[in-house]
């Protein structure tokens, strides 16, 4: 009988998933509460298909085209759009796509809800929020996000399931762990503001800062360098 040596990119997977498991065990969590969003985009469907055989559902995408290819492929896969939403490519991600992270104002949310077709399950979506308050990064403000929450909630297609962050590039574990702990205590107020909604995700947290998210209460990691190594955007 012959085994199979693991790839590269399994062994990579499996040390993001040890990762998880003793972030958790410092945290006093229990790994099942942390789920892993492999981060594919610019990687190629081959990519996929490998960690699909190893138990890996559900993936990140950035790019609406690039994405739809590999949906095509495997279309039994759990995708979320985590990119920059533009209007004009609400449809193809309102169609296509199980989860979105990256919902940053009120118009992009009627339009996902619009343009969701009838006969698929509401559309999960995630408000983000600019944590770190940088100039340059969209978002909703802390305020902003509480003010928004409830008439989001209420669009027919939508369910409205959390928050996402990409804060500010630390290497120090405590100022990491900081904005983290501001989105935990975020989402604790919306679901005081929202008691009939499913608000259980905080997506937050990536290769080089999931071990202080996942202290501060992550529910999602999104780890795409650590899996597949660095990235070639020519």
């Amino acid at each position: 009988m012959t085994t199979h040596t693991p790839t590269e990119l399994i062994k990579r997977y499996q040390s993001v998933q040890q990762r998880i498991q003793t972030a958790c065990e410092r945290a006093e969590r229990n790994p099942q509460s942390v789920q892993l969003l492999a981060v594919s985009k610019t990687k190629p469907v081959a990519n996929v298909t490998e960690l699909a055989q190893q138990g890996q559902k559900a993936f990140g995408e950035n790019y609406v085209q690039e994405a739809l290819e590999k949906i095509a492929i495997h279309p039994e896969l759990e995708w979320h759009f985590i990119g920059p939403i533009q209007s004009n490519k609400t449809k193809p991600i309102a169609e296509n796509f199980a989860w979105v992270h990256s919902v940053d104002r009120l118009k992009i949310a009627q339009r996902l809800s619009a343009q969701r077709p009838e006969n698929l399950p509401p559309l999960n979506i995630l408000l983000e929020v600019n944590i770190s308050n940088e100039a340059n990064k969209a978002g909703f403000s802390e305020e902003e996000v509480l003010n928004m929450a409830e008439e989001i909630a209420q669009l027919p297609n939508l369910k409205l399931r959390g928050l996402m962050a990409i804060p500010m590039a630390e290497t120090d574990y405590e100022k990491q762990r900081q904005p983290f702990a501001k989105m935990q205590q975020l989402l604790t107020q919306l679901q005081h503001n929202l008691p009939n909604c499913q608000l259980d995700t905080l997506s937050m947290g990536m290769s080089g800062d999931l071990q202080a998210a996942i202290e501060e209460g992550a529910t999602m990691v999104r780890i795409g360098t650590d899996i597949f190594g660095a990235r070639n955007y020519a």
